[in-house]
């Protein structure tokens, strides 16, 4: 809920349109395949869920950060998100 509320402050330019469009994308897919995960048929199945996972937070990072490059949102505004996504990521090497 976070990344939606967060993408409705990007500006309503052609270009802001296409970045919230991404990262809503993106940042709500994380919690729909980790749902989807936890439902999982085998462990295959799992480990596959987990890896798209993965793949989106790790997407979704990327969108953060050209937000911040673009100047609008400041690196202390997207921060708890991408600190979210990033423990996500860290514990793959649990």
């Amino acid at each position: 809920m976070q990344i939606i509320r967060l993408s409705t402050t990007l500006p309503n330019t052609p270009e802001g349109k296409v970045i919230r469009n991404q990262i809503t994308k993106s940042g709500t897919s994380i919690g729909a395949n980790y749902r989807e995960a936890n439902r999982a048929r085998s462990k295959p199945d799992f480990k596959n869920k987990i890896a798209i996972c993965e793949s989106e937070a790790s997407e979704t990072q990327y969108w953060l950060e050209v937000i911040v490059e673009t100047e609008w949102l400041s690196w202390d505004q997207v921060k708890p998100e991408y600190d979210e996504w990033d423990c996500l990521l860290s514990s793959r090497d649990l």
